[in-house]
């Protein structure tokens, strides 16, 4: 081991090397230092493991160099090609920006902008105000205010409504979502007191009225998000929620999730209530995300009445979870694609996927599979099948949307293989492997992810036999 060890130069002596030197040019000279570090370093850990390389030629060295040169100068947050079929992936994002907010938000973030000042008067402003007017035309609520997620604007809203004070909700609507964002833990945190009703797959309204007392400060009722309770099964409408909290004189909020704005019934797509839905019941608070089925930047939404919205702007948690000038850019310009459905469902990207009929995606798979043969390996192979796609971000948990889907195939490569192979790319490619097959979903790739997943596909090469 000691000869081994002995093989790999010391670090002054690579600085010394024309090769570093070039990299001394184009990189700082302490990230060069770490990607020569980190290099011999990973070098000395193979030969005590008994895997040095046979030879450690001064080429050879200067590559892995080079690779971890790029590695640390790369940025970790990249670009990948969604293949899964997962319209609002939470990994990988959730929804797409439209055109129009891409440029305002770069618009917004290179110039000084009005966010807080009145240009009439020249006075302080007020961030909210350039979202408010916007979210009342297109939902019919008196009032809103905006924060930087929805679980910001739960806590917000418990903690300005009821701290102190019971919240009535129903056991199957507790729930968890990704990250372990739990209901009762949010209701903990904004000072409030939990009070279950009814069981996990039936509440009745009896069970809201039973537990009402004097210390009863909130009835809330909240979307179930990435799970479905089904079979023998009874749940309080938003509606009879709130004629029961204006006959005791007790708010209602609702949680509703997703954040959908149009009505995509017409598009095969229905079970999802819209915001405008709970508007109209008279809801006293209703929050939202924005970067769901809205299809803006991540946001949390909060609309209802004047009096406890104005009473929210006052409460000293906003300043700690209020948006800033880019978030309040990409929602205002996705926001106005809103006033007419057609320019929503076509800029938007998630209604965009969302509402591509399977005879659509069929064209663009036969189109795809046409531009793609030419510039794959003959090793690999491409056929267009049918699937299902999926929602996600937690709204229709049981829609399947039908779909097409590519089929990749190489000579010599597993589907696990292949998937490892096209994750491990320049521009990383993320598909789902069915029945042993690796497939990507046309519905949620996008015109611009062909030149990439040509490159890709071109590096499955077949293994040498061993």
């Amino acid at each position: 081991m000691g000869n081994e060890l002995s093989r790999i130069p010391k670090v002054d002596k690579l600085l010394a090397w024309p090769q570093v030197a070039a990299f001394l040019v184009k990189h700082p000279r302490p990230l060069v230092l770490q990607a020569i570090r980190n290099t011999l370093d990973r070098l000395r850990q193979e030969s005590v493991n008994g895997v040095l390389r046979e030879k450690i030629g001064e080429d050879g060295l200067i590559a892995l160099v080079s690779v971890e040169l790029d590695r640390l100068s790369s940025s970790s947050l990249r670009t990948v090609i969604n293949g899964s079929g997962v319209v609002i992936h939470t990994n990988l994002g959730r929804s797409l920006l439209a055109r129009s907010a891409c440029e305002q938000i770069a618009t917004v973030a290179g110039h000084y902008s009005n966010l807080e000042i009145d240009l009439t008067t020249g006075e302080r402003g007020e961030r909210y105000s350039h979202l408010e007017g916007l979210l009342c035309e297109l939902t019919g609520a008196e009032a809103a205010i905006v924060v930087n997620n929805n679980a910001a604007a739960v806590l917000l809203a418990l903690s300005g409504m009821a701290a102190g004070r019971e919240v009535v909700v129903s056991r199957g609507e507790l729930v968890e979502i990704g990250g372990a964002f739990r209901i009762p833990d949010v209701m903990r945190q904004s000072g409030c007191l939990l009070r279950e009703v009814g069981a996990t797959n039936r509440t009745h309204l009896k069970d809201y009225r039973s537990a009402m007392t004097a210390e009863t400060g909130l009835l809330l009722k909240v979307h179930t998000s990435n799970y479905a309770v089904v079979g023998f099964t009874a749940e309080v409408s938003i509606e009879e929620l709130v004629a029961l909290g204006s006959e005791q004189g007790i708010p209602v909020m609702a949680d509703i999730g997703s954040g959908l704005l149009l009505d995509l019934s017409l598009y095969g797509i229905s079970g999802e209530p819209t915001i405008n839905e709970y508007v109209r019941s008279g809801a006293d608070i209703i929050t939202c995300s924005g970067d769901k089925m809205l299809g803006g930047p991540q946001a949390g939404i909060i609309l209802g009445k004047r009096s406890i919205i104005d009473k929210l702007r006052r409460h000293p948690l906003l300043r700690a979870i209020r948006i800033d000038k880019l978030t309040l850019a990409g929602l205002e310009a996705t926001l106005r694609l809103y006033r007419d459905e057609r320019q929503a469902v076509a800029e938007i990207p998630t209604l965009r996927m969302l509402t591509l009929q399977p005879a659509d995606l069929m064209k663009k798979g036969q189109s795809w599979l046409r531009r793609l043969r030419g510039k794959i390996p003959v090793s690999v192979t491409l056929a267009l099948q049918e699937g299902s796609s999926q929602v996600g971000g937690g709204a229709l948990p049981l829609l399947d949307l039908p779909t097409v889907l590519i089929a990749v195939t190489a000579e010599g490569l597993s589907a696990q293989a292949i998937d490892q192979a096209l994750r491990s790319g320049r521009v990383p490619v993320l598909g789902r492997i069915y029945r042993d097959r690796y497939l990507l979903d046309l519905r949620t790739l996008q015109e611009n992810d062909l030149p990439p997943l040509a490159e890709a596909l071109q590096l499955l090469v077949t293994p040498p036999p061993s």
